[in-house]
């Protein structure tokens, strides 16, 4: 029954059907979970990437969510991101901004969310970080100055928008001349049209794609012992958890072992 109720909400969340109501409802969502979830033993929400060949370096304090860390260390892996002033669109519990500056040398990292439970748990497990900030924010409408950021980075977190072509234009509005937009999501494989379509109206340059589902899925078996215990302690919620983290035998693991589901990576650049 979890399993049927769970693909019908993906189906309204990503398909597009009723726009409004799906950035409702994962507003909804990530409020509970950031009232339920609230220690450092879960900083990252994403589905994880394992990149083959050589495993990239971490201290180790952070070893514990390597496969969490790697959808970001790809993000702004070889990007300019030293000295640069970084923004993150959907930065959910924080996790990832606070990689990016502890370990990439920004100027700044401006941690963005829709979820204003979620910017406050945010705050309070990533506050030991210097350069690293926090706010509330929608997506398509972003409370800041044009140019002001050189990077912004988007990672699992567009399939929540109501109006992704608007995100797209915001994005580019605030990033400065020459700056780069790093995008990671999931689709279903016949949304990818949709998909580009929506992220062009950025008027960005698109400069790398890749598929990174194989990757994503590594990172999500490697993950399930840990996220089977800690959702074993959650027995109200423990089907529905199982489903929203990807788990194995979830529906969206089975997508994107089949490829129904594509996760794609993207880089885009703006001219001057």
């Amino acid at each position: 029954m979890a399993s049927r109720v769970f693909s019908n909400v993906l189906k309204a969340a990503v398909g597009g059907r009723f726009p409004r109501l799906q950035k409702w409802l994962w507003r909804r969502i990530y409020n509970s979970l950031s009232l339920f979830w609230r220690d450092r033993d879960w900083r990252f929400m994403n589905y994880g990437f394992l990149p083959v060949g050589v495993p990239f370096p971490l201290r180790a304090e952070d070893e514990n969510e390597r496969a969490f860390i790697g959808l970001y260390q790809q993000a702004v892996d070889g990007l300019p991101v030293a000295g640069a002033r970084v923004l993150e669109i959907g930065s959910g519990r924080g996790g990832g901004s606070r990689y990016v500056a502890r370990y990439h040398a920004p100027a700044s990292v401006v941690g963005l969310d829709y979820s204003p439970d979620t910017v406050r748990l945010a705050k309070r497990l990533n506050g030991d970080t210097p350069g690293l900030s926090f706010q509330t924010g929608d997506a398509e409408k972003l409370p800041f100055a044009d140019a002001a950021f050189d990077v912004v980075v988007n990672i699992e977190s567009s399939h929540c928008y109501a109006d992704v072509e608007a995100f797209a234009r915001e994005v580019s509005r605030v990033l400065a001349p020459g700056g780069w937009f790093t995008f990671a999501d999931m689709r279903p494989k016949n949304a990818i049209p949709d998909l580009n379509r929506q992220l062009a109206a950025s008027g960005l340059n698109l400069e790398t794609e890749r598929n990174i589902s194989p990757q994503v899925v590594a990172a999500l078996d490697q993950a399930d012992k840990r996220k089977r215990e800690r959702i074993g302690r959650v027995w109200l919620m423990q089907r529905f958890m199982t489903e929203f983290s990807g788990a194995k035998g979830s529906v969206l693991y089975k997508g994107l072992v089949s490829g129904k589901v594509v996760y794609v990576a993207r880089r885009y650049r703006k001219e001057g």
